[in-house]
């Protein structure tokens, strides 16, 4: 009965152990929160929440790709073992997250920077997903610098030109 129950659950003949399911799982939601917090400190529309989601989400797919992948039928035609279908479905479905973010208004675009780390948190939960964990955090370490640093310097004051005249004095 127990081996029974093991089987239904999936605790034991998994491609990916549980315990390390468990890893990859809290690896893709913390990085994908690292981001998140970002956005969500710049009061930006998707924020910590959403980031946590679309990584998570992304790693179980990933990780789900990956059983099945491994998975045993009696007929081995039924199952079409291509990992870089999973990668195309995931960037289609954050994708379509990710415009969901962006609004034109004014002739203006908003929110495209938000898209855009949505769609990256999705592959950060992919690489957490088939465990390349390393990749993830190094994605995400560079992602941070660029939505910190970057954006720092891009809103960096300009100097003061100390050698422009005001109109209301005489050249000397």
């Amino acid at each position: 009965m127990l081996s029974a129950l093991a089987n239904e659950l999936h605790i034991s003949g998994s491609a990916v152990p549980p315990g390390i399911v468990l890893f990859r799982l809290m690896a893709a939601t913390i990085l994908g929160g690292l981001i998140g917090w970002e956005r969500e400190n710049n009061a930006r529309a998707a924020g910590l929440r959403t980031h946590m989601m679309v990584s998570l989400a992304s790693c179980l797919f990933a990780i789900i790709a990956l059983d099945l992948i491994a998975l045993e039928t009696e007929d081995a035609s039924r199952i079409s073992a291509d990992p870089i279908k999973l990668i195309g479905a995931i960037t289609s479905g954050v994708a379509f997250l990710a415009a969901g973010s962006i609004i034109i208004s004014g002739g203006k675009v908003h929110g495209l920077t938000t898209g855009a780390s949505m769609w990256l948190v999705g592959a950060v939960g992919l690489s957490c997903g088939t465990g390349r964990i390393i990749l993830g955090l190094e994605a995400t370490v560079m992602a941070l610098i660029i939505l910190w640093v970057v954006n720092r310097l891009a809103k960096a004051p300009e100097p003061d030109d100390a050698l422009q005249e005001d109109d209301n004095t005489a050249p000397e």
